[in-house]
């Protein structure tokens, strides 16, 4: 029976991992994508593939898009599209290492590791600012339209596209705000997550409002905080059934609309970008026929 991988309609896991892969020159890509469906359940890690793997493979998939690029007064967003994406999720970090490293070996015949951002749960799914993050979050049946591919056919339905953005937050210059700007920048209250019904137009929940587009813009989000030794921030991950969503809040969110800049950009910057399909399962493993 097709589905989708379990893991992007989960709850978010207490502690996680993401890894990103190049492509090696003459690897033999479909066969190491082979051996990792034999490991991966989309549950305990979700599998994406990046524009330049699916470019490799010959076998495009309907919707992907190139990640967008942009920049201007105060921001710049960029697009940084790998060959494959792997969220770990767990509650043991140990467990998590020791997996990413089982992963690695499977693919290194074709694949190289090319980064590896450890995450984790904090104070209940807020970010490290201290705001809830995925507040408007679709459930049930709305997370399935909104996140899984439906009625494309064999391969296709039970697939997922994620939008991956790491972004580093500027702590010195987010506690400098008062807790009414930074209210306003986010558009709730941080005491009891209550949206502000006279937040600027700049406030993020303002310019990510799912409703408020046309069609309307939902998405899963599963996004979790993340740090290394001197930087952290969010880890923001949004799945939908095209990436065309998340373009439009991005798009929105730079002002492409109207000028207006979303404040978000104020104290955090987003240092990488990329679209993943994340294929479907088919009895228990990683259905790969729509490309392998």
């Amino acid at each position: 029976m097709t589905a989708s991988q379990p893991g992007i309609l989960a709850a978010g896991p207490v502690s996680g991992r993401y890894l990103t892969f190049t492509l090696m020159p003459g690897g033999d890509a479909r066969k190491a994508l082979h051996h990792l469906a034999a490991i991966i359940d989309g549950e305990a890690c979700v599998a994406g593939l990046g524009e330049p793997l699916l470019r490799a493979l010959g076998r495009p998939i309907t919707d992907m898009q190139t990640f967008p690029r942009c920049s201007g007064d105060g921001f710049e967003v960029p697009s940084t599209p790998a060959a494959l994406w792997c969220w770990l999720r767990g509650s043991d970090r140990g467990d998590l290492f020791h997996r990413s490293r089982l992963i690695e070996k499977t693919l290194a015949e074709a694949f190289v590791l090319d980064s590896a951002v450890d995450a984790f749960r904090h104070d209940g799914g807020r970010d490290l600012t201290g705001y809830e993050d995925g507040t408007e979050n679709p459930h049930d049946d709305a997370a399935i339209a909104a996140a899984i591919v439906q009625g494309h056919g064999i391969g296709l339905d039970g697939a997922s596209f994620a939008a991956v953005q790491q972004w580093v937050h500027n702590f010195d210059r987010f506690g400098a705000m008062t807790r009414h700007d930074q209210d306003n920048a986010i558009g709730r209250r941080k005491s009891d997550n209550e949206e502000l019904a006279d937040a600027p137009e700049s406030s993020h929940v303002k310019r990510t409002a799912q409703e408020t587009f046309a069609p309307e813009a939902f998405v899963v989000r599963r996004s979790m905080p993340w740090n290394d030794a001197t930087r952290a921030g969010l880890m923001f991950v949004a799945f939908g059934h095209t990436p065309a969503a998340f373009a439009a809040q991005l798009n929105r969110m730079v002002g492409a609309e109207d000028g207006v800049i979303d404040a978000l950009f104020g104290f955090s910057r987003p240092v990488t970008g990329a679209y993943y399909w994340c294929p479907p399962m088919l009895e228990g493993r990683l259905d790969l026929t729509a490309v392998c």
